[in-house]
């Protein structure tokens, strides 16, 4: 029953970050309207073609982790970074309380004895170099088809101070690695594989389209390119079970990236 309880946990979780994305689509990358503009929409059922700009919802993020961070975009990067924070830290601690209440083993997330060390650390840096050179490379490719599909969302977090910046790599993007990871492949893979026998490689694909999906609002070429990330990232957490393998590479994919485009403001590839 435990094993039960908290996948209905972990569902819940993931549901309501889809949830969450699925709201705030379409935010990203809409300019903010001029005084006195009239932006079209989508014709109502009375028959009504139009509203006043003004009338509009303020925009939001996208992604599911970043969805409910901010409900404006004119707020400043430090504040949305702590809004990030602490939405990260919030539904992380949902998370990590059903494990508690249930019971279940750090192992099952592999988060183990043996599951933690300088050698996970050591395989989980080489893993994060080599993903963010592919990260690069698809989003060299992403350019070339059009837009780079993170870019909107880079823009809006990118921090405008010294101290924002030590916020976004010190805290922010460890919190949403750590937490991703945790609910995308420790709880939804290791858990799921563990206390219900289920193969890891499907349960990878699953919970890999579901962290695609969360970012929708990126269009197509972000759903693709954040799902093949997801499913490298289950791939490398399957083989190594070692959860702290893949949230160093996350880290490294989210803080080389960040570093790269808006800190040295570099056009992909890196330095092309």
């Amino acid at each position: 029953m435990r094993w039960a309880a908290f996948a209905g946990v972990a569902v819940a979780v993931t549901l309501l970050l889809l949830l969450l994305a699925r709201a705030s689509q379409g935010a990203v990358g809409t300019p903010p309207a001029t005084p006195g503009e009239v932006r079209w929409l989508d014709r109502l059922d009375d028959g009504a073609d139009h509203l006043d700009a003004g009338d509009a919802p303020e925009p939001a993020p996208a992604s599911p982790l970043e969805a409910s961070m901010a409900s404006s975009s004119s707020m400043s990067p430090v504040v949305l970074l702590v809004n990030v924070a602490f939405s990260q830290g919030l539904f992380g601690l949902l998370l990590l309380a059903g494990a508690w209440y249930t019971g279940i083993p750090a192992s099952a997330f592999g988060a183990g004895s043996g599951d933690v060390g300088l050698d996970a650390l050591a395989v989980g840096v080489g893993f994060g170099i080599a993903l963010s050179l592919a990260n690069g490379v698809a989003g060299a490719a992403a350019s070339a088809l059009g837009r780079d599909p993170s870019e909107d969302l880079r823009a809006l977090l990118a921090p405008d101070s010294a101290g924002g910046w030590v916020l976004l790599l010190g805290v922010v993007l460890p919190l949403i690695a750590g937490f991703e990871e945790l609910l995308f492949r420790g709880a939804l893979v290791g858990v799921m594989a563990t206390g219900f026998g289920w193969s890891p490689w499907l349960l990878a694909l699953a919970s890999s389209a579901a962290f695609a999906l969360g970012h929708g609002a990126q269009g197509p070429v972000g759903i693709v390119v954040t799902g093949l990330l997801g499913f490298v990232l289950a791939a490398g957490y399957v083989i190594t079970g070692s959860l702290l393998v893949v949230v160093v590479a996350h880290y490294l994919v989210n803080a080389v990236e960040f570093v790269a485009y808006e800190g040295l403001d570099l056009e992909p590839p890196f330095g092309g």
